[in-house]
């Protein structure tokens, strides 16, 4: 027998919706599933049935032909959305009208966006602060690259699967520390003061991240930003470091007490103002969902 072939499209045996659910959930890949909730008449699959779509991949079927085909295109839609929250929205195809097919049956999907990663976080620094505050991070969906110059820093830490680490070059040129950090979240805390100067020198002039915090005291801020300010850095620069870093009121001093206080912060800083009273609903309105389960009324 020749060996499968190495197209993810052709992977055999098949996987299943749910082993790939749970496999794109622990990686924090963008993905969406696909459920049929309702069907009337003659219809390509029953209620339950699930269909996985990720930007390569199409897992598992809702039955196939013209139907499915839309199905997938309205998965990759949603797909291509900025959006870094989980999205809802319920379908119907009369597949004779919509989808042209012969069985003539109506089907209703439920469409769920999941976008993997909704926030990112380079932390710089694998000293006890540092691993306390990925322990804490770890399960939720956060992408975290995490740098340290020490060749051995990482040994025998638990990461998880969204957790990347790396080996930083302590002598970069401040232009490849630069692009070291996409958007997102940065923290310094590496055991070396210079190289925490030489960071914050090439990433504070940076007005695309979404947060810059070094740790330290007060003194140490002054000591920097007297620095840097010698060094070149203007005064928008400098405002864009948060030092000291964590909740202002904590005067802790353990490891996983400032990993609590950092990590409340960021999270903090990553959840959206408080919506109004009227504008709380999210997902599919109720008017939809009666409409399409009448047995629920």
């Amino acid at each position: 027998m020749s060996p499968a072939p190495e197209n993810p499209a052709a992977v055999w045996p098949p996987e299943s919706w749910h082993a790939a659910l749970h496999r794109l959930q622990q990686a924090g890949e963008a993905h969406v599933l696909a459920s049929i909730v309702a069907a009337s008449g003659s219809t390509p699959r029953e209620p339950g049935a699930k269909l996985v779509v990720t930007a390569e991949r199409v897992i598992d079927t809702l039955g196939g032909g013209h139907f499915e085909q839309q199905v997938i295109a309205l998965a990759r839609e949603a797909l291509a959305e900025p959006c870094a929250t989980p999205q809802t929205r319920l379908e119907t195809f009369v597949l004779g009208a919509r989808s042209g097919q012969c069985c003539g049956g109506c089907v209703q999907v439920l469409i769920e966006r999941f976008p993997g990663i909704e926030q990112r976080l380079s932390l710089f620094g694998a000293g006890h602060v540092g691993q306390a505050l990925v322990a804490l991070l770890a399960p939720l969906p956060w992408r975290i690259d995490w740098f340290d110059s020490r060749t051995a820093a990482f040994e025998g830490v638990a990461g998880g699967p969204r957790v990347h680490c790396h080996t930083l070059d302590a002598e970069a040129a401040e232009a490849t520390l630069k692009a070291l950090v996409g958007h997102g979240h940065v923290l310094i805390m590496t055991h070396d003061h210079a190289l925490d100067r030489r960071l914050v020198a090439a990433l504070a002039p940076r007005d695309d991240l979404a947060s810059l915090g070094l740790i330290g005291s007060v003194s140490k801020w002054a000591s920097f930003r007297a620095a840097l300010g010698r060094a070149g850095l203007d005064e928008s620069d400098l405002a864009r470091v948060r030092c000291p870093i964590g909740l202002a009121a904590s005067a802790a001093k353990r490891p996983q007490e400032i990993a609590i206080s950092v990590a409340a912060e960021l999270l903090a800083l990553s959840t959206s103002p408080a919506l109004a009273d009227d504008d709380r609903h999210r997902g599919i309105p109720a008017a939809t969902l009666r409409d399409a389960f009448p047995s629920a009324r």
